[in-house]
Order: structure tokens, then C-alpha cells, then sequence
């Protein structure tokens, strides 16, 4: 009988898995302070990173990847 792995419900809210299996995270940075921060770099904010290592998250979601 195999169990179900439980997924972390933080990390299914904080990262996105693509079709080609990379890992998306929101970049911090945008949440105050707003008016101080130049355009450029609060667009540069707004990207989404990639995660590098990616056995961390894939024990949070095991279903996702």
C-alpha cells in the first residue's frame, strides 16, 4: 500500500511550476516603499525568478513536477 505525500500548502501558494519544469517565484521588494524605487527597477521587480535548486521545493510539491 503506497501513502499520499501531503503537499506544503505555503509552498504551492509561493511557487509555479511550468510546462518545461522550471520553478517561478515572486521577487521581494514590491510590496512597499514604492514611491522611492525607480521605474526600471521595479519593473526588473516584477519578473518572476527561476529557482536553481530545485530539490527543495520538489519534496514541498511532489505532485507539481
Amino acid at each position: 500500500m503506497s501513502n499520499k505525500l501531503k503537499t506544503r500548502s505555503s509552498a504551492a501558494k509561493r511557487f509555479k511550476v511550468t510546462a518545461t519544469g522550471k520553478i517561478l517565484h515572486k521577487k521581494a521588494g514590491m510590496r512597499h516603499n514604492l514611491g522611492k524605487k525607480s521605474g526600471s527597477r521595479k519593473r526588473r521587480l516584477d519578473i518572476p525568478g527561476t529557482i536553481r535548486e530545485k530539490w527543495h521545493v520538489k519534496k514541498m510539491i511532489p505532485y507539481n513536477l
